[in-house]
């Protein structure tokens, strides 16, 4: 069974690029706001949580272990699920989903509901960013696809800039319960409005020689026909290796850096700020600079080389100010929006109707490699002050950020000898 469709004809009510592609639009973005939001929120109350649950330290990692592994797995069918069965059969269970996880967060007595919350809303969120980005190149064209996930990328970042103090500001006149809540309670209305409006511009309708098949079989055969594009998994390495550097830097390292540079507490956590609000800014240009010169593979040469000449420049550069180094800061960010174009050029070898599951793939990869990157500074670290490196200085900063460094200088080979992809007769 497919949509209800909405007429896209010269008669009709909903036209590519109008009122309703852009209201079904912010829809979209306000869930991967909302995913990010508790998300950010969850390393917030982390501490009160364990508290108040009575969890140790190995258990909570273990809740963080649960989504990851969660995420990681469904994040692959996402994406073939969206070119299955539309954005209205599973966006808006998807919100249903991450604002019942949420629910049960927030009232778990125990450490097994915590870990059943989690699983929840890594399934539901699976969608999130993907499906705003199936959204843009449905309703505004995929000629618009890489302007428009630029866009929810913009979002997506200004949420990690901001959410840590508003909702620090929250925490100061609440409980985490209370909070996460009344998070749940926005997951329904939002649930309610995506029920209403989420849909797809025209009907989702299945090939004819699949229309007989098994469902599970036929979005695992969908998986496969996109997995076997060897440029699909080009394009998700140049991406993953590049925005790796950012989530490492942005989530855990980038006040490390700073503050071996004689950076405040409050400097050093403005430079992570920074990271973000520069990945918002360049995410709003850098996808509409590569339409515009009708390029993929030079934008991404550019934004790789630009990442990590301003990485080097903040681990080599001696006696660094604070101006400059939060200068590189932001530089970083911007360039790293380059990382979105690996969406692009994915979509720009597959289907229109396989859109979802290329920006699946892409982004699962991201997803996995970054999180190996977060993680391998710490290990190195350890092996430094073995090493005999002081502890707190650039020598071990240097030294512990090697891998994101090889992270940098490969997503930037890679690109130098990737294909150019952009469309020459424009986006089917």
């Amino acid at each position: 069974m497919s949509d209800a469709p909405d007429k896209n004809t010269a008669s009709g009510t909903h036209k590519l690029g109008g009122p309703m592609a852009w209201w079904v639009w912010t829809l979209a973005v306000l869930f991967v706001v909302y995913l990010f939001s508790f998300q950010t929120g969850y390393s917030i109350v982390n501490p009160s949580v364990q508290q108040d649950v009575g969890l140790t330290i190995k258990q909570v990692g273990g809740i963080a272990a649960v989504y990851t592994w969660a995420f990681a797995i469904s994040q692959f069918f996402g994406g073939a699920l969206l070119d299955r069965l539309g954005s209205r059969k599973v966006l808006p269970i998807a919100i249903a989903l991450v604002a019942l996880g949420i629910f049960l967060f927030a009232n778990a007595q125990s450490y097994s509901m915590l870990l059943l919350s989690q699983i929840v809303v890594a399934i539901g969120s699976c969608v999130g960013f993907v499906g705003a980005g199936y959204i843009g190149g449905q309703w505004f064209g995929m000629a618009k696809f890489s302007f428009m996930f630029g866009l929810v990328q913009v979002m997506a970042a200004l949420t990690s800039a901001f959410s840590v103090n508003l909702i620090s500001m929250a925490l100061d006149t609440t409980t985490w319960r209370t909070l996460f809540n009344a998070t749940a309670a926005f997951g329904v209305v939002l649930f309610v409005l995506g029920l209403i409006y989420i849909r797809n511009p025209t009907p989702v309708v299945h090939a004819a020689d699949t229309a007989s098949e098994n469902f599970f079989v036929s979005v695992l055969k969908s998986l496969a026909n996109v997995a076997k594009i060897g440029h699909v998994w080009v394009a998700a390495l140049v991406g993953a290796l590049s925005f790796g550097v950012l989530l490492a830097l942005g989530v855990v390292w980038m006040p490390k850096i700073l503050m071996v540079h004689g950076l405040s507490e409050s400097s050093a956590a403005l430079g992570s700020s920074l990271l973000w609000l520069g990945l918002a800014a360049g995410s709003a240009v850098v996808p509409h600079w590569s339409d515009v010169i009708k390029r993929r593979k030079r934008t991404m040469v550019v934004g790789c080389a630009v990442q990590l000449a301003a990485l080097l420049g903040l681990l080599f550069i001696p006696g660094l100010g604070s101006g400059l180094a939060l200068a590189l800061c932001f530089v970083l960010g911007f360039a790293n929006a380059s990382h979105m174009l690996a969406f692009s050029t994915a979509a720009d070898v597959v289907q229109p109707h396989q859109i979802g599951t290329s920006a699946a793939i892409v982004n699962g990869i991201m997803f996995i490699l970054g999180g190996i990157l977060i993680s391998r500074p710490g290990f190195r670290i350890g092996i430094g002050l073995e090493k005999g490196l002081e502890p707190e200085s650039l020598a071990i900063a240097q030294y512990a950020t090697v891998p994101l460094i090889i992270a940098g200088v490969l997503a930037l080979v890679i690109a130098l000898f990737m294909r150019e992809t952009y469309p020459q007769h424009g986006h089917g």
